[in-house]
């Protein structure tokens, strides 16, 4: 178990040294960019009988990492050696593989299994070792998010004080995260390139070691294990291609290294293509492969996966387009909103819940395959890591969890009550009975869809979830396999009639009944057309709201009295309000604050834009009475209101049934504790802290909830 490292090359100059495990620059041009050089020819004959003796951990390939015999490493147990499984449902889906009678094959890197859930536990460990035995005790590092919740535990392990400088776009609940693990965080208004040079120039002010990444021998060799390990769970076979998403690059640096090394050792037939993904809003390497340039020139992100807002990838752009001249390979850049979708598909097909990050390599491989870049007969593997947690506001729709309230029968006082009566019981089932009967609503204009789920609403609890483009839609509704489709026909990214087609030629989908409402003029043959898969053809403007309603419950199997439904108590709800299919509208956005200067700084900011409808209130009391005048389609609430506390404002939101619906985001400077957060997480849809508001990122966030 002697290691072969023997020298270390200079990726910028090409000049050698000597090996030595701690050398940060080049001797000759001062680069930064390390690689360790091992002597694979030496690799005994039976190294892969030796293996199998050995633990399945990160340092089980010894002789090509670079760490003396007598290192002492930092683990947490359980690194390396995460599963490689074979994805049969998603080649089924993908029509890949046995499904084009081919022998592709599918295969994920289950990442997920490291001690903090990605793949950057490697690099954790081994850097950290590293710094460990050089008697290092404080590190900083700039990241967005994966990176930092590993080395913040691994430095905890290890005894080292870690300063992590993270952008602002990082969701709350990483940062949370690392603090518990006692890191420093400091959160820095801007992108992830601008936190790096912050944290660079404190690095050196302060003296403290900044980690490389990259550019790093420590960095790399680590990637390096995950190659080595898939073709030893192949049976010693190289895939054909390699799939990540990426951001800084070092995941499929240290992989191609790891595939080159086996392959010059003799051990591999060759080395696999690798599928670059980035995500559109921030895909500098993409842009530039695309182009067929040297370099790439950087850019600024605009992506929801924050994860992937690596604006300026440098020599790594270099190295993996060099391999994919060499090898093969491709780079490709896909939506957020596809990203998402594949989030959803392998969650529900595979069984596996992963982060953003992750998704964007999976639908980066729906896209290869669809532009036959990878072809049928090919095998795959993709690397799958992370939580999902800090995308699920964007992978979800908002009515995910049925939400059933236990109330007393009529007349009955609650404090002379023991347990739930049979009467309450039954109230509660049938309420569950509306609530399991599930429409999806596809329709590009958001005020056509949210008016019809309004007035649905209205007279059922029914679940009903909207999606905005065809791709979406159809997503949408496989996932969820509803009882009612309703579809507008111009519909970006695929019309309705090509959704209609895909559903019904789907056997899990073709039973779901149709209901088209558009503004379409149908020509003969369109209208024939569609009367022979849907149940029923609207056009919007020609008919009142009430008809459509009574239509879609009888057609549901339910009766319904054409009029609101009261509230507990017998009050009457809001009266009616007659909609208006297919015009646009200002989205309206109310503001709830007490402080009149702290709500006319918000009122200047959207008013801006130019194409929101506005209002204030100053107190709960006010709100709700413009709320009645007005339903907006998104409320800011502060929670310091003069009558009542906003907490409690909220809750009365969410029981009124011309609110219940709409998104409210909460923006205050009260300090709340965690058991009021988590309860309020469930009626909110996020939380914005006023003294660090970033203006720029609520617009944005604003902008995504209330679309053009």
């Amino acid at each position: 178990m002697h290691s072969l490292f023997n020298a270390i090359q200079c990726l910028e100059c090409g000049h050698q040294m000597p090996a030595d495990l701690y050398t940060l620059r080049c001797s000759a041009c001062g680069g930064a960019w390390m690689d360790a050089c091992y002597d694979v020819a030496a690799l005994p004959r039976d190294w892969r009988a030796q293996l199998a003796a050995r633990p399945y951990d990160l340092w089980r390939y010894r002789e090509l990492l670079p760490f003396p015999d007598d290192f002492t490493f930092v683990s947490m147990g359980g690194e390396g050696w995460t599963p490689l499984t074979r994805a049969r449902g998603l080649e089924m889906e993908l029509g890949f593989g046995e499904a084009r009678n081919a022998r592709g094959q599918i295969w994920i890197k289950d990442e997920r299994r490291e001690p903090t859930g990605s793949f950057k536990d490697r690099q954790a460990a081994f850097t950290t070792s590293v710094l460990k035995a050089q008697g290092i005790k404080e590190l900083v590092l700039a990241s967005t998010g994966n990176a930092a919740a590993a080395y913040a535990a691994y430095c905890a392990r290890a005894g080292i004080k870690f300063w992590v400088f993270l952008p602002s776009s990082v969701p709350a609940e990483k940062m949370r995260e690392l603090a518990l693990y006692g890191a420093e965080v400091v959160k820095i208004t801007g992108t992830y390139d601008q936190a790096k040079q912050v944290a660079a120039d404190f690095a050196e002010r302060r003296g403290i070691y900044q980690d490389a990444g990259a550019k790093s021998i420590p960095g790399k060799e680590s990637m390096k294990t995950l190659a080595l390990e898939i073709v030893e769970q192949l049976g010693w076979r190289a895939p054909d291609w390699y799939l990540q998403a990426v951001s800084g690059g070092i995941g499929p640096l240290g992989v191609l290294k790891g595939f080159e090394e086996l392959y010059a050792a003799g051990l591999i037939a060759r080395v696999p293509k690798l599928g670059i993904i980035q995500a559109e809003g921030c895909a500098p390497m993409v842009r530039a492969w695309e182009r067929g340039l040297d370099k790439a020139e950087p850019v600024i992100p605009d992506t929801l996966i924050t994860v992937l807002s690596t604006g300026k990838p440098g020599l790594a752009y270099e190295i993996l387009k060099q391999a994919n001249d060499r090898y093969g390979g491709a780079m490709v850049a896909v939506a957020d909103g596809d990203a998402f979708r594949a989030m959803r598909r392998v969650a529900r097909i595979e069984g596996y819940s992963m982060e953003p990050a992750a998704s964007v390599a999976f639908a980066g491989l729906e896209k290869l395959i669809e532009n036959h870049i990878i072809q049928a007969d090919e095998c795959v593997v993709v690397n799958c890591s992370g939580h999902t947690f800090s995308a699920e506001k964007h992978a979800l729709e908002d009515r995910y969890a049925f939400h059933l309230q236990m109330s007393p029968p009529a007349g009955i006082p609650t404090d002379k009550l023991s347990g739930y009566s049979t009467d309450g019981l039954i109230a509660t089932l049938e309420q569950l009975d509306e609530q399991i009967t599930t429409i999806v609503i596809i329709d590009d204009n958001p005020h056509d869809s949210r008016l019809l789920r309004r007035l649905l609403l209205r007279y059922k609890n029914y679940r009903i979830f909207e999606a905005h483009n065809g791709p979406d839609g159809l997503d949408l509704v496989r996932q969820r396999l509803p009882d009612l489709v309703v579809c507008d026909l111009t519909i970006p990214g695929m019309d309705g009639f090509t959704i209609i087609e895909k559903l019904k030629a789907d056997p899990r989908t073709q039973h779901i009944p149709v209901i088209i409402v558009s503004a379409k003029t149908l020509s003969t043959e369109e209208w024939e057309r569609l009367r022979r898969h849907t149940q029923s053809i609207w056009q919007k403007g020609s008919f009142g709201p009430q008809e459509l309603v009574g239509h879609v419950v009888s057609l549901l199997g339910d009766s319904v009295e054409l009029s609101p439904k009261t509230e507990a108590g017998g009050a009457a709800a809001a009266p009616a309000f007659e909609p208006i299919f297919g015009q646009a509208q200002q989205p309206h956005i109310l503001i709830v604050d007490d402080n009149v200067s702290d709500a006319r700084l918000l009122h200047r900011l959207f008013q801006a834009r130019q194409r929101f409808a506005i209002d204030e209130a100053h107190s709960a009391q006010e709100a709700l009475q413009v709320i009645a005048r007005t339903k907006p389609d998104l409320i800011l609430l502060d929670l310091m209101l003069p009558d009542i506390p906003g907490e409690r404002l909220l809750e009365q939101l969410r029981e009124l049934p011309e609110t219940r619906e709409v998104p409210v985001i909460v923006i205050s400077a009260k300090e709340i504790d965690m058991a009021t957060r988590l309860r309020l997480t469930a009626l909110a849809d996020s939380f914005w802290e006023k003294g660090a508001l970033d203006r720029s990122s609520l617009l944005a966030h604003i902008e995504s909830i209330l679309p053009e």
